[in-house]
């Protein structure tokens, strides 16, 4: 069972059937049931998440993107001061990044208040982090490759003739 394929075939819809997974690879049900047992087992599938358009919905749901300046702890480096990060609820992605800040932390709350609130009371006060920067996401058009919107929108724009 070659692994890549598999994970290939599930990454866009972790709802495809052990059938079709049979066909579309050539692998018994059974093979491709036990492959995927033990990636997850071994952390290579880390999860199935649902993409959601919160903006559909009556829910109240703010996501911000908020870059973090940080100094290297001595024994540690950066690992520990990444783990008190992600280990709060809010925080829904992490990344180490190269370039002007050190991390991209990602969180979802209720309201800019209730970010806001993160960012200055959890966030900003762990030792090592020396700079927050945070940017509310207004509108989303597109999430782990699902374009959400699905309405054609009006070009108003003037037609100009050459």
């Amino acid at each position: 069972m070659n692994d890549i394929k598999l994970l290939k075939a599930i990454e866009n819809n972790a709802r495809t059937s052990l059938k079709e997974l049979s066909l579309m690879l050539n692998e018994s049900e059974e093979d491709i049931s036990k492959a995927l047992y033990r990636l997850e087992e071994d952390k290579t599938i880390c999860g199935f998440h649902t993409v959601i358009n919160y903006d559909k919905t009556s829910v109240e749901n703010v996501t911000a993107l908020i870059e973090v300046g940080a100094t290297p702890r001595r024994d540690t480096g950066y690992d520990s001061i990444a783990e008190e990060i992600y280990k709060f609820p809010e925080v829904s992605t992490m990344y180490l990044m190269s370039g002007k800040s050190e991390f991209i932390v990602i969180i979802r709350g209720k309201t800019m208040k209730e970010v806001s609130d993160f960012v200055s009371r959890k966030l900003a006060v762990i030792e090592g982090v020396n700079r927050t920067e945070t940017y509310f996401v207004l509108k989303q058009y597109k999430v782990e490759g699902i374009v959400l919107e699905d309405e054609e929108t009006e070009d108003n724009r003037l037609r100009v003739k050459l």
